[in-house]
């Protein structure tokens, strides 16, 4: 990665990255996971039974993959996965001149926490979010306690707030470009650390540790447990990143095509006509089972019927829409279910 693609700058050039390096590093990170979200999604909907506790439990199951591969890129080269595959490290603010690989502990720990933990409740903040527009736009309001109001009050400020971080990070950005700062996130700046290029030392320090993992201190069982877990998290962390640099860009084509910009351009120019029904059910209309009129779920007819668009089973309104809600899947086939995927049917005679 930073080893095979990064130049070795003389003194003369700035070490400072441009603001296209910086950009184009944070555009990495941010195609990885919805790459990664799609590609569970199809697992979990070609096998429910197996997979789909990959589906259900993906933020978290992300978050200790991303713990597990920054803290390994952290402590050995002193930038995140991205900022690395770019060919930059992770300098603490005070640091002084010349400056060598590597940071401060406190540094790194609000790093990794600001690099992670963020994200993930960020996510989590978002998804509450659409499941209470989810709520108000078919007009459910169940009785609610005091906390609960004050937790809808609390999420329903995110937009603001999440409006006023944009603002923040655009002006940090700007000042970046024009030199004012050193720092082109609100992230980094909280952090207490700036970016800047490898250099020929940096890259030699790296290998050299790369040739010189660390040993057990001493011969307790305790300590060659902890040194045995140590090894093994970070095989599988360069394993992990090994897998993402062959794959990154592969990722980042996964997350255009299937982003709805590009999905709805495929759709208008693949879209087929839909077929008409079946020949016996145009033949004879009234014979059909009492059972298709009921719903799977409370076995009486459909009351306000509503279909489900990834399984196109018909039930209730109100049983379907609490079932999708705890549960996130179709009751009859298990496929992975949102509430935006309930469809109501109007018929002519409602």
């Amino acid at each position: 990665m930073a080893e095979a693609g990064a130049h070795l700058t003389s003194t003369a050039v700035s070490e400072q990255p441009s603001v296209f390096e910086v950009l184009a590093q944070e555009s990495l990170m941010e195609a990885v996971r919805p790459a990664l979200k799609h590609a569970v999604k199809v697992l979990a909907e070609s096998n429910p039974s197996r997979f789909g506790f990959l589906w259900r439990c993906f933020d978290e199951l992300y978050l200790l993959l991303d713990l597990l591969l920054q803290n390994h890129f952290l402590s050995n080269c002193s930038a995140s996965f991205s900022e690395n595959f770019y060919g930059l490290k992770r300098v603490s603010g005070r640091q002084k001149l010349p400056v060598r690989l590597g940071m401060t502990r406190t540094s790194r720990w609000w790093s990794l926490l600001l690099l992670c933990l963020l994200p993930y409740l960020q996510a989590k903040l978002e998804a509450t979010l659409a499941r209470q527009r989810d709520e108000e736009d078919f007009s459910i309001r169940l009785a609610q306690t005091r906390s609960q109001r004050l937790y809808r009050a609390a999420v329903a400020a995110y937009p603001y707030v999440s409006s006023a971080w944009q603002t923040w990070i655009f002006c940090q950005q700007l000042l970046f470009v024009f030199g004012v700062s050193r720092t082109h996130s609100p992230l980094l700046w909280l952090a207490g650390v700036r970016l800047e290029r490898l250099n020929a030392q940096d890259i030699r320090d790296m290998e050299r540790k790369a040739r010189t993992p660390g040993r057990p201190a001493g011969g307790s069982m305790m300590q060659r447990a902890w040194w045995m877990m140590s090894q093994a998290a970070r095989g599988m962390a360069v394993s992990v990143s090994s897998s993402l640099s062959m794959g990154v860009f592969f990722l980042q084509f996964l997350e255009w095509w299937y982003s709805s910009e590009n999905l709805s351009t495929v759709k208008a120019l693949t879209s087929l006509p839909a077929p008409p029904p079946p020949l016996h059910l145009q033949q004879d209309q009234g014979g059909l089972d009492s059972e298709s009129r009921n719903c799977p779920l409370c076995r009486k007819p459909h009351t306000n019927a509503t279909v489900l668009s990834t399984s196109g089973f018909v039930f209730c309104y109100r049983c379907i829409y609490t079932y999708v809600k705890s549960n996130h899947r179709c009751p009859v086939t298990g496929y992975p279910t949102e509430l935006q995927h309930l469809i109501k049917i109007y018929s002519p005679e409602s």
